[in-house]
Parts: C-alpha cells; sequence; structure tokens
C-alpha cells in the first residue's frame, strides 16, 4: 500500500464491509445447514442413501443459478442494497418452511427455491465492493467480504451441533432462518450502493475513490476490450477458463464443506456437539490463509500463481487425511489443512474479471462465471455423495482431489494481463477468444 493510500480516509472499510459480511455469514449459514442435518437426523428420518442426500445438498447451485446473471446487472445500473433486502425475506421463510418438511420431496423443493433466492447475492455484493475499492485494495476487500466462509462455519458448526443435540434437525432450520430476518437492521442502516449516496463519506476519500475508478474505466477504454453486450462474451475463450476453473474450485469447497460434518463423525465416532466443535478449527485455519494469501498477492501483484497454490494445498490435505485415517488425530490436522486452503484463492480469484472486462459488462460477467462455476456446489456434493454409497467414504474424498488439481492445470492457462502492478499503475487488460 502506497503513502498515498494511507493518507485517505478509510471509513468505507468500517461501513461497508461489516454489513456485506453479516449478510453473508447469515446466508451461507442457511446455505451449509443441511450438512450437519444429514448426520443429525435428517437421513434417517426422511429414510435418504447418501447420494440422495448429497443430491439434496447440491440441488441448492441448480436455483443458485437463475439470479446470478440478473443480480450483478441490477447492482451495476440500479441498486445492490434493494436487491439483497428482498433476497433475505425471502430465504428466511425459505429456511423456516425447511423445519417444517415431511417428505424427500418438500426438502428437494425448498432446497432449490432457497439457491433461487441467494443466487444473485455474492455477484451483487461484487458489484458494490468494486464501487467502493479501487483494484489496488480490492483484493483485500474482496478477501474480507469472503471470510464469511469460514466465519459462516464456525458459528454453524458448535450452533448446530448445540441446536441438533439440545432439540433437533428441524429447530436447526427454523432458529437459523429466523436470525436472517435481525440482519436486516444493520443492512439497511449502516450500506450504501455507491460513495456517491453515503451521507457519512468525507469529501476526500469519496474524491479518491471516484477517481481511482474513473482511471481504471479509462485504462480498460484505452486497452482493446470493445464496450459489448454480455452475449458478445460468451463466446470468449478465457471467459469460459475462468467459468472452468470456478467450477472446479466450488466442486472443492462445496464437497468438503457439505461432507465435512459426516466425515468428522465417521473419522471420531463422536456425537453431533463435538462434531460442530470439531468442524471449527478447519474454518480458523481459513481465515488465516485468506488473509495471508490475499495480502501477498495484493503486494506482490502475483494472481495466477496464489489461486494455483492454493488448490494445489487444498488438494493434497485432503488426499493425506485419507491416506492418515488410522491415527485420528493426524487425519484431523491435514482437514484442518484444507480448511487454511479452502478459501485462501477466493479473494484473488475474483480480483481477475474487473482486469478482462469493460465495467459496462463486468457486474453480469461475474453473474455468469459464479453462476455457471457454481454449479460446482452441486456436483461436488452429489459426487462425493454417488461415490460414497457406490463405493466408500474415500474414493468421494479422491474425487475431489482429482478436481482441485484440475482447477490448477486450467489456472495456468489464463492470460498474464490477470497480473497487478504492486505500484498500483494499472496494467493493461488483454481479452482475447
Amino acid at each position: 500500500m502506497n503513502e498515498q493510500i494511507r493518507k485517505i480516509p478509510s471509513g468505507r472499510w468500517l461501513h461497508i464491509l461489516p454489513p456485506i459480511m453479516i449478510v453473508c455469514i447469515i446466508s451461507y449459514m442457511d446455505r451449509v445447514n443441511i450438512g450437519f442435518a444429514m448426520p443429525g437426523g435428517m437421513n434417517a428420518e426422511l429414510g435418504m442413501t447418501a447420494s440422495m442426500a448429497g443430491f439434496a445438498a447440491g440441488i441448492f447451485f441448480i436455483g443458485y443459478l437463475f439470479l446470478q446473471v440478473p443480480g450483478g446487472q441490477f447492482a451495476a445500473k440500479r441498486s445492490g442494497k434493494k436487491f439483497i433486502t428482498f433476497s433475505i425475506v425471502f430465504w428466511a421463510v425459505i429456511s423456516v418452511l425447511s423445519g417444517l418438511i415431511t417428505s424427500v420431496n418438500q426438502l428437494l423443493v425448498l432446497r432449490f427455491c432457497l439457491g433461487v433466492a441467494e443466487g444473485g447475492m455474492l455477484p451483487v455484493v461484487l458489484t458494490m465492493v468494486s464501487n467502493w475499492f479501487p483494484n489496488e485494495e480490492r483484493g483485500r476487500a474482496n478477501a474480507i467480504v469472503i471470510l464469511f466462509v469460514p466465519i459462516a462455519a464456525i458459528i454453524t458448526g458448535p450452533l448446530s451441533g448445540y441446536i441438533i443435540s439440545t432439540y433437533d434437525w428441524r429447530w436447526l432450520f427454523i432458529v437459523e432462518g429466523l436470525i436472517s430476518l435481525l440482519v436486516l437492521i444493520p443492512w439497511l442502516l449502516m450500506v450504501s450502493d455507491r460513495p456517491e449516496e453515503a451521507a457519512w463519506i468525507s469529501k476526500e476519500e469519496k474524491e479518491y475513490i471516484q477517481g481511482k475508478l474513473r482511471e481504471e474505466q479509462e485504462a480498460v477504454a484505452k486497452s482493446n476490450i470493445k464496450q459489448a453486450a454480455l452475449k458478445d462474451l460468451l463466446p470468449n475463450v478465457t471467459m469460459w477458463k475462468l467459468i472452468a476453473l470456478n467450477f472446479c474450485y466450488q466442486s472443492g469447497i462445496y464437497g468438503f464443506g457439505l461432507w465435512l460434518p459426516t466425515l468428522l463423525k465417521n473419522l471420531t465416532k463422536t456425537g453431533m456437539a463435538q462434531v460442530g466443535w470439531l468442524s471449527a478449527l478447519p474454518y480458523i485455519g481459513c481465515i488465516i490463509g485468506m488473509l495471508l494469501v490475499s495480502n501477498i498477492s495484493d503486494r506482490t501483484g502475483r494472481r495466477k500463481e496464489f489461486v494455483i497454490i492454493p488448490l494445489i494445498g487444498f488438494a493434497l490435505c485432503l488426499l493425506l487425511s485419507v491416506q492418515s485415517q488410522e491415527y485420528i488425530w493426524v487425519s484431523y490436522a491435514f482437514l484442518v489443512g484444507c480448511g487454511f486452503f479452502l478459501q485462501a484463492a477466493a479473494g484473488v480469484f475474483w480480483t481477475i474479471p474487473p482486469r478482462l472486462f469493460s465495467p459496462e459488462v463486468a457486474g453480469g460477467a461475474r453473474g455468469v462465471i459464479n453462476a455457471l462455476g457454481n454449479l460446482g456446489g452441486f456436483v461436488g456434493p452429489y459426487m462425493v455423495g454417488a461415490l460414497i454409497q457406490a463405493y466408500s467414504y474415500n474414493v468421494g474424498v479422491y474425487s475431489l482431489v482429482g478436481i482441485l488439481f484440475l482447477g490448477a492445470a486450467i489456472t495456468t492457462l489464463l492470460p498474464n494481463s490477470v497480473q497487478a502492478d504492486p505500484r498500483g499503475r494499472e496494467a493493461r487488460p488483454v481479452l482475447r477468444s
């Protein structure tokens, strides 16, 4: 970070990022609490096999497709704040209804609807972050937002274990759904879509943000990226590389996250309360990994390398956790290592699209990349469940190892223009098909 940035007021870090994080944390809790409900009595009560449980966990990401692009475009052209407000209400109602189901079909319908309700969230909040943080700060800002994943997991594990042990899996959905409505308070009071709409921001900070974003737009305008509709980007090979990379990454993330409580229960032979606490430690490592990797990436300007290294580290730790299962705590240590690498590349990855797409289509491009990439959130859990049922838990984990290595290989094929200048100057983005 250069001396000029140090002198600029930084109220945006306190007014914008915390409420965004809170919303993301609650949405993630409602998304993954099914991973605790599965071994906590839901599978047994509803008569679900491992493959059906994986399908129920993953069908969320089919619904997740529908609002990705509209959400990113709505945030870019109108108001991300309004979009998220309505989304919170919808997913809270759906979560509460999930605690009242009596059949697998009802569960599948509600999980799909939950995916639709939450589908626009990430492209919306990333678009809002891009309105508030210039490129030299964006990697850290994205990483802080994406910290919602480990923080939510740290909270979800012990809380879900406690609720299931004290009551049952149904109350897990009901309680965490009601909590969602509470986050409307900080969201409505603190968040503004853009600096010019915020009453609390200083003149110096507003001018700094607007000036930096204007420089970025001018750099894009001088490059060979043409102003284009989103449909014109679909034939572009580079965007499909980003989609494939995100698909592999999300397969690993959600395959690991949604099956971690079951893996821990089988590994340690303990109750759900203990599983909840054990599931928290990998995500403490996740926070450390995210902050460390994004900080180094911002300082060095290296983006590709700091996507590849976490993917390979994640894959190796998964592999070693299986190979060392005879030694319970050694295997658990490698699962904690998985947590360190789990989301370490996420903040870095989301700095790449703004360097490749014009501002007019960047919000929609994020939506396409996130929507199609997040199909990995369906494939990962379902693939693990199907392989567990057909073969063994180990084979299910090996499938995630392979897909993470594939993601690392795809990253090497991205153009070098995704790299940033650590001195804060914009490298000209080049997008070729």
